[in-house]
């Protein structure tokens, strides 16, 4: 997949273009996704997706600063989806400002090369967000493009979108989430040194730290799955600041893995969050907490059935 970051490029063939924040890359996110590939398949154009990359000195205030998905995550989910470019378009005040017929000409006919630019019947555009659905309808003879208006996907009859996902996350309802999103909610990272008590005590476990723009859900205990080099392991994960053998107040993730005994450090690891088990304790002792782990680990063989 070809990731463009700047705005100093174009396309030298026309493509399918689907448009949106794509955070999360949920249901509703990969039905357009989908529907670009489909088109691309059939007409041999190039699929891309177009989004735009926000940093904190021009973010708006409505605008989250954490993600379901961080940069690297997105990316690699669109890459596994088939998708055959990735522009993170830079958003400033110059984007901000563009008139949406401007960004319709400049950025999508000139730079894209768009033929048909496929997306949600609530998507806006431009300055101000006027630009919508019927805008496209309504350029798209002078532009040479054919838009492909989809309409919202929804689940139990309501819309999928990534506000309702973080609802969820921030809830801790898991089956919920990975229902939205249509995959499991995941955390990735490199495993790095703990303070190794878990392997004094009987439960080695393997530690990943979540990015500062990653959301999380509630501090607490999962039954969760592990991606290693394409193989899953089940098992606990705990997320928070370990208050019984830690005081330092950095946030980790802390994953025990069941019939795994190997070296992880320095490797990157996928944990997948799938049921919500308890929150996160302060035992009165290092035993106190062994017996609970001992509990959490039945509870994740018998939720997985192993």
């Amino acid at each position: 997949m070809i990731c463009i970051e700047n705005k100093d490029f174009v396309l030298d063939e026309h493509t399918v273009v689907t448009l949106g924040k794509f955070d999360g890359i949920h249901k509703g996110h990969r039905k357009l996704i989908h529907k670009a590939l489909e088109i691309s398949h059939k007409t041999g154009m190039k699929s891309a997706v177009f989004t735009f990359k926000v940093t904190e000195e021009n973010k708006f205030p409505y605008m989250e600063s954490e993600k379901i998905t961080t940069p690297g995550e997105r990316k690699a989910i669109l890459e596994e989806l088939g998708v055959d470019i990735l522009v993170e378009y830079p958003f400033d005040t110059e984007v901000a400002d563009t008139e949406p017929v401007d960004f319709l000409t400049d950025v999508l006919k000139n730079k894209m090369k768009a033929a048909y630019i496929v997306v949600g019947e609530d998507w806006t555009f431009g300055k101000g967000g006027r630009g919508n659905a019927q805008t496209l309808r309504s350029n798209c003879d002078k532009l040479g493009f054919e838009p492909v208006i989809l309409k919202k996907e929804t689940y139990d009859g309501r819309k999928i979108g990534s506000s309702w996902v973080r609802e969820e996350i921030a809830a801790g309802h898991m089956e919920t989430v990975n229902i939205l999103l249509d995959y499991p909610y995941s955390i990735t990272g490199v495993v790095v040194h703990g303070n190794r008590i878990g392997r004094t005590i009987g439960f080695p476990t393997a530690n990943i730290l979540p990015g500062d723009d990653k959301i999380l859900p509630p501090f607490g205990v999962y039954a969760s799955k592990t991606l290693i080099d394409g193989k899953e392991y089940y098992g606990i994960s705990n997320i928070g600041v370990k208050p019984t053998i830690s005081d330092n107040n950095a946030v980790n993730v802390e994953t025990n893995l069941i019939g795994y005994d190997g070296d992880l450090y320095g490797r990157s690891i996928k944990v997948e969050l799938i049921h919500f088990r308890r929150p996160e304790m302060k035992f009165e002792s290092v035993d106190a907490l062994k017996n609970q782990l001992v509990r959490d680990i039945e509870f994740s063989k018998t939720y997985f059935m192993i």
